[in-house]
């Protein structure tokens, strides 16, 4: 049978099913540069850089090829690298040139292409003009001045999330990536997931870092600090040493955090193993009433953030758990200070996450008591590297040291929780043997397994069907929402991950250019699981001690106050308060401040001057009109301000805001009905 083959540099290089010419070069062990190139996104050709020559057809670029038989091509022909050199060059005179300084220095593939395509200099004037950073957003920081307009954040955005929070805008030399209508990235749509900065070959999009506030913390004396550490961290961190993807670190990490000062190191996996108890006890009691059902997971922020703007109604059928980081801050506050013999407020929770949204997460009112947080800090795998790096710890030679009780110990279950199914898994290692008591010897639920992002399967427990559904990345969890809500599909249990393949996927992880990395790190979570002694969070004794002296019985009243939530309508049918895209501009509140003699003397000025930067403060300028007007004939009530028709005498600032919010509240509530 007559293979397809395709001529490379004079070698004939045979091809099968590869999507494209870029994927049989690479298999030919030849490296072709790309930015915009990535196997999880649709093919862009925006980056000119894996351009080939090919006989008949000249200088074309091969991630838009499809593999023909008989094709000849040159990768390095002197033409094809000039080419590839001026539009680095051209990227690089735009580019801000604070490479040392730039958090991802060490992973920039910018930089990393031009070493490798021999760049030395730059021979072509910088055009633009420097750009503001969007510091907005505690999860990202967006600096346009990085952009190379690759594109690959706006599409990890559309076709791996399906939110568009982020698009290209203007056009010719003036285009650039934002958010809509020049917003602050905190002011759209965006759920925090981070997935734009995971593509993002340069540091134009990057997790927030807390590195400077953790470090003061370990230099103040008075406090103790506490780390968690996430399942996920544990199997990816080496790669920023030189290590495979999914080797187990978590003693070396244990180490690192001790000898860079932390007085305690925790396991988040712990609170998973709560969370586990927790979750399926809410689970059985809904199963048991047929309500609200099905039980959606939240221990996804991305995901809980994008059910409450996008799935509102469907927040009822959320498990009112708090995420294993947030039970962990919960608990640790409600301990730790007795066990440690500290004040309940020396005590600073710091969390290492794969996760961008978790900083957000751990800013929530929800999870603020009073001026109190549950957790302090979140800084990411990134950024304990950094820290280890900083301290002038050689991590790759630690020798490993155990995590403290009891919130250091933990199950199998507890560790799967960063793996997409994991917390399904986890679920129904405690499931199958509550419900039909007895004792699970085989732990491992293959059909919960697998590298799909849809996945069904369905269990029987006690002569009942569990039907199950587990999604990672919130474009398929929307296909999977309107199937649910349309009646198409049924389900008693879904679990949504907002990043594909779950936390190990995350955008606080290191950064990676081949999906082989992630697969590895699943694997290492569920070596993980293999060696551990204990598999199902019910066997943790520490639970079993927590529930016993403290919580008393899964879903107590004392549970409930420490370990459960709510969440809230988020949906953004307002531009802040009012939306004006729907083409509302009669619902314009409008503001009138007498300025006539007697108000101002009664400094009417000032007051309208103080409305102004509220509503510039609370970005409500386009949907508030604010007009001075004279005489309202009520000069001995001065100062006198009318809003949407109400008349305020002796107003002041603090009056005037008041009835604004009531406006604006009520002018929500009627939007919705309509």
């Amino acid at each position: 049978m007559k293979k397809n083959t395709i001529n490379i540099n004079g070698r004939e290089v045979e091809f099968n099913d590869e999507r494209n010419l870029l994927e049989v070069i690479r298999c030919a062990n030849i490296e072709i540069p790309t930015f915009c190139y990535h196997s999880e996104l649709s093919t862009y050709g925006a980056c000119r850089m894996c351009v080939v020559d090919i006989e008949g057809r000249g200088i074309v670029t091969s991630c838009t090829i499809k593999p023909e038989a008989g094709l000849k091509v040159k990768t390095h022909t002197k033409e094809v690298r000039d080419i590839r050199k001026i539009a680095l060059e051209l990227l690089l005179a735009n580019h801000d040139k604070s490479c040392t300084t730039c958090v991802k220095s060490a992973s920039c593939k910018l930089q990393d292409l031009a070493n490798k395509l021999g760049v030395d200099k730059v021979r072509f004037k910088m055009t633009e003009e420097v750009k503001p950073i969007d510091w907005s957003s505690d999860a990202l920081v967006r600096d346009n001045n990085k952009c190379i307009l690759c594109g690959d954040c706006v599409r990890a955005c559309y076709e791996i999330q399906g939110i568009g929070a982020i698009d290209f805008i203007h056009r010719g030399s003036k285009v650039s990536v934002s958010p809509a209508f020049g917003k602050d990235l905190a002011k759209v749509e965006c759920v925090d997931c981070g997935q734009c900065a995971r593509v993002c070959p340069t540091g134009a999009i990057t997790p927030k870092f807390q590195t400077s506030e953790v470090w003061k913390e370990i230099d103040n004396p008075n406090k103790t600090v506490v780390a968690q550490i996430a399942p996920a961290v544990r199997v990816a961190i080496g790669e920023l040493f030189g290590m495979k993807p999914g080797t187990l670190l978590i003693g070396q990490i244990s180490a690192a955090l001790k000898m860079i000062g932390f007085d305690k190191v925790f396991d988040t996996s712990f609170a998973a193993d709560l969370t586990v108890i927790e979750e399926t006890n809410e689970f059985i009691n809904r199963k048991s009433t047929g309500e609200k059902l099905p039980l959606f997971t939240s221990c996804c922020p991305g995901w809980v953030k994008y059910a409450e703007q996008y799935f509102p109604e469907c927040l009822p059928n959320l498990s009112s758990c708090k995420s294993p980081q947030q039970m962990f801050g919960s608990v640790a506050k409600e301990i730790l200070p007795e066990q440690l013999n500290v004040k309940r407020e020396d005590l600073v929770v710091v969390s290492i996450m794969p996760c961008t949204a978790k900083k957000v997460e751990a800013n929530r009112d929800e999870f603020t008591n009073g001026k109190e947080k549950e957790v302090d800090y979140v800084i990411t795998t990134q950024e304990l590297a950094a820290m280890i790096k900083q301290a002038g710890i050689d991590f790759e030679n630690l020798t490993p040291e155990s995590l403290d009780l009891p919130m250091g110990f933990k199950t199998g279950a507890g560790v799967i929780f960063g793996n997409s199914g994991g917390v399904s898994e986890a679920v129904l290692r405690y499931a199958y043997e509550k419900i039909n008591g007895v004792r699970l010897n085989h732990v491992e639920f293959s059909d919960i397994r697998g590298t799909e992002s849809i996945r069904e399967a369905s269990i029987q427990l006690n002569g009942v069907t569990v039907n199950m559904a587990i999604v990672s990345g919130l474009k398929n969890a929307k296909e999977l929402m309107i199937k649910i809500k349309s009646g198409e599909a049924h389900y008693d249990l879904v679990e949504v991950m907002a990043c594909p393949g779950g936390c190990i996927g995350g955008a606080g992880q290191p950064y990676i250019f081949d999906e082989r990395a992630k697969n590895e790190r699943t694997k290492g979570l569920f070596d993980n699981d293999k060696t551990l002694q204990l598999h199902k969070s019910q066997d943790n004794p520490y639970i079993q001690e927590l529930y016993k002296n403290l919580l008393l019985e899964p879903g107590s009243s004392k549970a409930h106050n420490l370990l459960h939530t709510t969440y809230h309508n988020r949906k953004r049918v307002f531009d802040s308060e009012l939306s004006l895209i729907d083409g509302i501009d009669s619902q314009k509140i409008e503001i009138k401040v007498c300025v006539g003699t007697n108000c101002y003397l009664k400094k009417s000025q000032k007051l309208m001057a103080g409305l102004l930067k509220h509503l510039e403060d609370k970005n409500l300028k386009n949907c508030v009109d604010l007009d001075a007007t004279f005489c309202m004939e009520k000069c001995s009530e001065g100062p006198n301000v009318m809003i949407a028709g109400e008349h305020i005498p002796q107003c002041t600032l603090e009056k005037a805001i008041d009835v604004l919010n009531t406006k604006l509240e009520t002018a929500r509530m009627e939007l919705k009905k309509s």
